[in-house]
């Protein structure tokens, strides 16, 4: 795309956003208090580089290691700023909080929105989990270097579920709130990255050579095949770089959002993209004791890695600056989670769905759907106080529920030609061979975070991502069956039918 066209589209005048909206067939009902910073600054939350890179950063280093972590970073981020681009285009021409589903419903039928939002609905609720979960792995590793803390599953477990409580607590304040921490993210995270790349680069006395960290490649996971392990461990990148539809989810709460949704998804995508790079640069170069880091005491790779380089004091204060920048990202994915939870209950596809899109009269915030959303998320985390597995396989939940759910609008704007009506922001002549490379990179991936992820197969090695997919599958089939009749999306705002029942669900 040209950079006039960009210029051209940035500079549209603002459109009268609440009437878009009742255009589009919903009343409003939450507060649009959210600018477009604020915007992007929820999805690059969400992405969150110091939560995703450090999370699965031990998992990169048996399934590739180094060549694959650096390499795979740098690939996977510019398809995934492909998928970025051509789902901004769909989000500019129906900023709604339902997104990709509401996308789907309006481009292909009923149907083709509701596996669609069955699929984005697994995946953000697998990323609360994920993400929380990771927040009180790095927590318990605090808690071991400072007071000999040693963390168990059930200690484990007991950490996340004050995370998701302190999550759900600062999301019923409202979405200003929510905008202020998410903006106060953005510089702790890029400030964190400067700071913990810079004191690694300058501390330690010994560093690892360009030839290891962009050439050494490992093979911990008992497959015999290079390009299957390296392809396997592309995991850590695509986990990382998921969450940017957070933009979209919170476009009814945002100003200007035909513009600043679509704008604040693609900047996530490319600030985040060289901002991981230079972190997992900055923590890869500083590996003093390969084996030492995989078989940490900690329980966290890159924790070890600090406290080798800078020691324990050290390690524990950039511990901290992590696990804040975690707890930043957990609150910004409760937040997209619950939106959807709100907007999916609204054209009454949950069962439920009166309570769960109930709204606050005081906040204008889903507060049931804020609960409903950390609770199944710590229900998905269970299954890490059995298996030490368990972990790896949320993560790839989330991946293979929230992005073929990226790719579904994008395939059906492109079926739809010249029916599709675009919005103020739109990729022009690039539309469709940036389209077609998100779709056939999220078909390849899908695929790939359904394969076993270590040898030999077992209960505990199994990857239970591609049976939780097909039971959501299974589940939202059976449920169609039952709730087809009353689940829509309006056609346009204005029964009064409609309009009761909206109202209804203010309290």
């Amino acid at each position: 795309m040209s950079r006039t066209a960009w210029s051209a589209q940035d500079q549209a005048p603002p459109r009268d956003e609440e009437q878009r909206l009742r255009e589009l067939g919903y009343q409003p009902v939450l507060a649009r208090r959210m600018g477009g910073f604020g915007n992007f600054a929820i999805s690059f939350s969400v992405i969150s580089i110091l939560s995703g890179c450090m999370t699965l950063y031990g998992f990169g280093l048996s399934t590739g290691g180094p060549a694959v972590m650096m390499w795979g970073w740098a690939g996977v981020g510019l398809f995934v700023l492909c998928v970025g681009l051509a789902l901004a285009e769909v989000t500019s021409a129906y900023p709604t909080s339902g997104a990709l589903y509401y996308m789907a419903d309006k481009l292909g039928g009923r149907r083709w929105g509701w596996y669609t939002g069955w699929l984005n609905l697994l995946g953000l609720l697998g990323a609360i989990a994920g993400i929380d979960y990771g927040a009180a792995l790095f927590t318990g590793a605090f808690l071991n270097l400072r007071f000999g803390f040693e963390p168990t599953p059930g200690s484990t477990f007991v950490i996340f579920l004050c995370i998701l409580l302190l999550h759900a607590t600062l999301n019923l304040f409202g979405v200003r709130l929510v905008s202020v921490l998410n903006s106060i993210s953005v510089w702790w995270h890029l400030v964190g990255v400067a700071v913990i790349v810079g004191a690694l680069a300058i501390v330690p006395d010994h560093h690892q050579s360009p030839s290891f960290v962009f050439t050494e490649f490992v093979n911990d996971t008992g497959w015999a095949n290079p390009f299957y392990v390296a392809a396997i461990g592309l995991l850590l990148a695509q986990y990382t770089f998921s969450g940017y539809d957070a933009s979209a989810h919170l476009s009814e709460e945002t100003s200007n959002a035909s513009v600043t949704a679509a704008r604040g998804i693609v900047r996530a995508i490319w600030v985040s993209w060289l901002a991981g790079f230079v972190l997992l640069a900055g923590l890869t170069f500083a590996i003093q004791d390969y084996a030492g880091t995989q078989q940490s005491a900690t329980g966290v790779p890159p924790a070890q890695i600090l406290l080798d380089a800078l020691g324990t004091a050290g390690a524990s204060a950039l511990l901290l600056v992590v696990i804040v920048a975690q707890l930043f990202c957990g609150n910004a994915e409760v937040a997209a989670a619950s939106r959807m939870v709100f907007a999916f209950s609204r054209d009454n596809a949950l069962p439920g769905s009166p309570l769960w899109r109930r709204v606050s009269s005081r906040t204008q915030t889903p507060v049931p759907a804020v609960w409903l959303s950390v609770a199944v998320a710590a229900l998905l985390a269970l299954p890490s106080l059995y298996s030490a597995t368990a972990y790896g396989a949320v993560t790839a939940i989330n991946v293979i529920g929230i992005t073929p759910a990226y790719a579904i609008p994008v395939y059906l704007r492109l079926r739809a030609g010249k029916r599709f009506q675009p919005g103020p922001w739109q990729l022009g002549r690039w539309s469709k061979p940036i389209g077609w490379t998100a779709v056939c990179w999220v078909a390849i991936v899908t695929v790939l975070f359904c394969l076993p992820q270590s040898s030999p197969l077992t209960v505990n090695s199994m990857n239970y991502a591609s049976i939780a997919l097909a039971v959501v599958l299974v589940l939202a089939s059976v449920w169609w069956y039952v709730a087809r009749r009353s689940y829509s999306t309006p056609a346009a705002y204005g029964n009064a039918r409609e309009q009761a029942e909206i109202a209804e669900g203010i309290v």
